[in-house]
């Protein structure tokens, strides 16, 4: 199940990217043939870069790249650091669900409840904000898996 969900986040991730590219690029080419850029191509740039961080950010947590200050670590005997990935797991879980998700949905009901459209793409801004809760459930899933495999590796 990990690896298929790894394998569809990293697909997003590739067409998110693609579409900021090209985004991006059309902004540079209308800003110098036409002379001024249209608002709507900064603004979507400004959301897909929102999704790519927020979404490669779960992404890298479940293939353990997250940044990791790694100075306790080595000093403790393996059992101590078999404990300690568990305390940080259960940590990053608890920010996560704290933040993100509940965080996260609660700023996207705000958004929808006030009824807020973006000034150029006249989208509604809770859409934007909806890939917050959905990168937190991807994070706290990858944690748990990496707390009930047997490697505890993954879950740290």
């Amino acid at each position: 199940m990990k690896k298929k969900i790894d394998t569809y986040i990293g697909y997003i991730l590739v067409v998110l990217m693609m579409l900021m590219t090209l985004d991006v690029l059309w902004g540079v080419i209308t800003r110098y043939a036409i002379g001024h850029q249209a608002s709507w191509s900064e603004e979507l740039a400004r959301f897909l870069l929102i999704w790519i961080g927020t979404l490669g950010a779960a992404y890298a947590s479940g293939q353990n790249m997250h940044l990791a200050i790694d100075l306790l670590m080595p000093k403790l005997p393996e059992s101590a650091q078999k404990r300690l990935k568990v305390v940080i797991a259960m940590l990053i879980i608890a920010f996560v669900l704290a933040v993100m998700v509940i965080g996260g949905s609660r700023l996207m009901y705000v958004t929808q409840v006030l009824g807020q459209l973006s000034p150029a793409l006249r989208i509604p801004i809770w859409m934007v904000y909806s890939i917050v809760p959905v990168s937190g459930l991807l994070i706290i899933y990858y944690k748990v898996n990496g707390l009930l495999s047997s490697d505890l590796e993954t879950a740290a």
